[in-house]
């Protein structure tokens, strides 16, 4: 490449990040990183989450899904085991129990449909709380615990890929909690 090409080079890319920049501030959109850290509301622990836009449901990193029934209602039990990033040394670990949103049926990037249990969790990014549908995965073998499909990215802002963890850290209010969830045994049927 000479230096003429390497000129027009940099400036295409400049003005196509003056304009992301320019919408994402015309829209009132914010701009994140292809990786961010985020938080389940009432919980301590914080999470590397993925933007992925080849996803259009959220995941979640979680073990041990057991199905049970309250007042006619499907409920799930699961455990979310991350590395701590407060704390990259300890595992955080907690047991949530919430009631199934949906089902779906979800290919996985190896082609493999499965069917999973949508939950709704309440999310801290930054300093906001956004409520999510998320699908319940084993994700131990991957290397984020979080994905942020379409349906969050859509009203959290524009994704920059060449950046990560634009946002501050998450931080929200422990009184906006996930409705019972509890850091307990295995619920007694």
């Amino acid at each position: 490449m000479n230096f003429r090409q390497l000129i027009w080079t940099v400036f295409a890319l400049s003005l196509t990040l003056f304009s992301i920049n320019g919408l994402a501030q015309e829209k009132n959109k914010t701009i994140l990183g292809w990786i961010e850290l985020a938080q389940i509301v009432d919980w301590d622990a914080v999470i590397k989450a993925k933007m992925d836009t080849g996803a259009l449901t959220s995941s979640l990193h979680a073990t041990d899904i057991k199905y049970f029934q309250r007042k006619g209602t499907q409920w799930v039990r699961f455990k979310v085991e991350i590395q701590d990033q407060n704390n990259k040394k300890e595992e955080a670990g907690k047991i949530f129990k919430l009631p199934v949103y949906r089902f779906e049926e979800v290919r996985s990037s190896n082609g493999i449909s499965r069917r999973r249990p949508i939950v709704l969790i309440k999310l801290c990014l930054g300093g906001e709380t956004y409520e999510e549908q998320f699908s319940l995965n084993d994700r131990s073998k991957l290397l984020y615990p979080m994905l942020l499909g379409r349906r969050t990215i859509k009203h959290l802002g524009l994704i920059d890929v060449t950046s990560t963890y634009t946002l501050p850290p998450p931080r929200c209010n422990a009184d906006t909690s996930i409705p019972d969830t509890e850091q307990v045994e295995e619920e007694k049927s």
